[in-house]
This record gives C-alpha cells, sequence and structure tokens, in this order.
C-alpha cells in the first residue's frame, strides 16, 4: 500500500522558463540509490545546472546536485553523478529524433513525489537569446498591469 498520496514537490527550476521556450512536457522515473531517496524526502536539491541526455538508447540526468545524506555512512552517494531516467523506448526515440533535428535541449523542471515514487518533469526546450527575455518580462509585466487595472475597475475604486 502506498504511504503518501499525492504530489509533493521537492525542487523547482525557476530559471528554466526564463531561459529556455518550452515545447513539450514528459514525466519520467528516476534511478535512485537509499541515501538519494531520503535526502530528496527533506526536501533538498537542485535542478539550476541541470540537462538530460540520450545515451546508447538510454536518457541519462546530469548536473542535477541531490546533496549527501547527512545521517548517511560510509555508503553516502555522490552528490553530483548521474542517474539514469525511466522512460518508454519510444519516448526516448522521439526524443532522440527531436533533438537531433530541431537544437532542442531536455531540460529538467521540477523533481518531485508522486504516490510515493520519485519523478522528475523534463521539458524539450529551445534556448532563448536576449532579446527574447527581455520581450518576455515585458510582456508579464504588461499582463500585471492589465490585471490591476481591471481589479481596480471591478473593485469601484478609481484613481480620479
Amino acid at each position: 500500500m502506498v504511504k503518501e498520496l499525492g504530489r509533493k514537490l521537492i525542487a523547482q527550476n525557476k530559471s528554466a522558463r526564463h531561459d529556455y521556450f518550452i515545447e513539450e512536457v514528459f514525466e519520467c522515473g528516476i534511478v535512485l540509490s537509499g541515501t538519494e531517496v531520503k535526502s530528496l524526502r527533506a526536501g533538498r536539491a537542485s535542478l539550476i545546472d541541470g540537462f538530460a541526455m540520450i545515451t546508447n538508447g538510454e536518457l541519462w540526468l546530469s548536473g542535477v546536485h541531490i546533496p549527501e545524506y547527512t545521517e548517511g555512512t560510509w555508503n553516502n552517494h555522490t552528490p553530483r553523478r548521474e542517474r539514469k531516467l525511466l522512460v518508454h523506448k519510444k519516448e526516448i526515440d522521439k526524443l532522440a529524433a527531436e533533438t537531433k533535428q530541431g537544437g532542442l535541449t531536455l531540460v529538467p523542471l521540477s523533481i518531485y513525489f508522486k504516490d510515493g515514487k520519485a519523478k522528475i518533469e523534463l521539458a524539450l526546450a529551445k534556448g532563448k537569446k536576449a532579446h527574447d527575455k527581455r520581450a518576455t518580462l515585458m510582456e508579464q509585466q504588461a499582463n500585471r498591469e492589465i490585471t490591476r487595472e481591471l481589479s481596480r475597475r471591478t473593485s469601484g475604486k478609481s484613481e480620479r
């Protein structure tokens, strides 16, 4: 029987949505050692430098930092090791074709527990240029101003 139900977020890569155009999102399982799971349950992980790559028909996660478990012994894990991702073969073939063809990359967006199992949300993404980032920020700011003005008008408050 599953101890935990639902989704418990551990870590999020907020800069990924700022630095990349997100094309498609996938959910993958992760192969972890025991101390990595305990460290994740404590809510400790960093996705900042993370990326995924396909090697020999397998999907691998690199650059993700899961710190050593504080109560661990001599058999503690290394924090930045490569971790295998669990995805169907058809999805791996599809991802391999899209990353080779379109200049896309695989970026981790979040790590979470779903019904007691560690999962990672991967995005097929295309890098943004500096002017794209500025345009995105200006668009977000304009949307915030529009919602503020609409809320002012609906609440009856006016600047006049």
